[in-house]
């Protein structure tokens, strides 16, 4: 063996067994089989210390040098996955980022709204306007906290009012519950179905009244579609996501014009998710439908009236986002696939403000609203 090179630094045989041990664990630019002077180093530790160091190729340093591997390979497999996601679902770290998520768990966990007794000062406030899923079809609207369908029509206490007993009264409130409920809530009625337990309700007497009916319900048109007064779905285009509709509004009781009336008044917002009725179709899109109806009680011992019966004396509609223009007796959400329709006009409506009554004779027309 020649001489060391008297200017070449020393390395003790303590330092050169951690780096022969490093190398084993893969660290450092190691030789690929022992030198000389790493089998004298481990001889030497042999004899001092009785036992054998880590092999090159063998036992726990083979097996540490490969661990960190697959660590590594994990974690680089959960960074690639976490990215595909932030891609597809960007919204998900949005969320999280911006507060909206833990805004969304609130409102879930709000609960439903106290019934409304009178009618509002102002719109609902705003919410995140976060997209409907078939998870959640009214995720993004203030109908969230609203009752779930019948639940959300509540009866007030009744009274005697201008002559008509409070019995009376009572009666038409009762009636009037089940009228809104079979013409907006009955799955077969929403499919298009004859709304036979609805009209069974209205007074025959009034014949003016059953007519329009009738000639709306068979023959659909501009001057006589059904939707004015009962809320229906073409089956073939779109059906419900899930079961429940969102029911917020009020009714109450008036003094009718005349002495021995009394007028039952209704105010009531219905919102429908819906999804276009091909298979695998997942965008889910609202119709907002709010109806004032007025039904007049006169007292029996004065006027020919039908016992059990309800007269129609008033009622309006309004549709926010169904087409336009078009009186076939159902509801057509916009989709995104749709064809365009006619450009609309006028300032944005919102369908969820229960602040301003339905204005009488609106115009025809295409007008846009704000949000569903």
């Amino acid at each position: 063996m020649g001489k060391k090179d008297d200017n070449t630094p020393g390395v003790s045989d303590e330092e050169w067994a951690r780096f022969m041990e490093q190398a084993a664990q893969g660290a450092g630019d190691a030789p690929k089989e022992p030198s000389a002077r790493a089998r004298m180093v481990t001889e030497r530790l042999r004899a001092t210390r009785g036992q054998e160091p880590p092999g090159w190729r063998t036992g726990p340093a083979w097996r540490e040098r490969r661990r960190p591997g697959r660590l590594k390979a994990a974690a680089a497999v959960v960074a690639i996955a976490g990215l595909a996601l932030i891609a597809v679902r960007p919204e998900l770290v949005i969320d999280r980022l911006t507060g909206r998520a833990e805004a969304r768990d609130d409102a879930r966990k709000g609960g439903p709204l106290a019934a409304e007794t009178e009618r509002p000062s102002v719109p609902p406030p705003s919410v995140d306007p976060d997209r409907p899923t078939l998870q959640e079809p009214f995720r993004g609207s203030p109908a969230l906290q609203w009752a779930d369908g019948a639940a959300g029509i509540e009866l007030p206490e009744a009274t005697a009012v201008n002559g008509v007993a409070k019995e009376k009264i009572a009666e038409t409130l009762r009636n009037a519950r089940a009228f809104l409920v079979a013409a907006n809530l009955d799955p077969a009625a929403l499919r298009g179905e004859r709304p036979e337990a609805a009209l069974a309700l209205l007074d025959p007497e009034s014949t003016e009244t059953s007519e329009h009916l009738e000639k709306s319900l068979a023959r659909p048109g501009k001057g006589q579609d059904p939707m004015n007064l009962f809320t229906r779905y073409d089956p073939a285009e779109v059906k419900p996501v899930g079961e429940v509709v969102k029911v917020r509004g009020r009714m109450w009781v008036e003094a009718g014009k005349e002495k021995g009336q009394a007028d039952v008044r209704l105010d009531y917002s219905f919102v429908y998710p819906l999804v276009k009725a091909a298979p695998g179709a997942d965008q889910v899109e609202r119709t907002i439908v709010r109806r004032e109806i007025t039904f007049t009680v006169a007292d029996p011992r004065t006027r020919q009236v039908t016992a059990g019966r309800l007269r129609l004396s008033d009622y309006r509609v309004d549709l926010a986002n169904s087409a336009c223009e078009v009186y076939d007796g159902s509801m057509h959400p916009g989709f995104d696939a749709d064809p365009a329709g006619p450009t609309p006009s006028g300032p944005p409506k919102d369908p969820y403000d229960r602040s301003k009554g339905i204005e009488a004779g609106a115009p025809d027309g295409c007008g846009t609203v704000s949000r569903t």
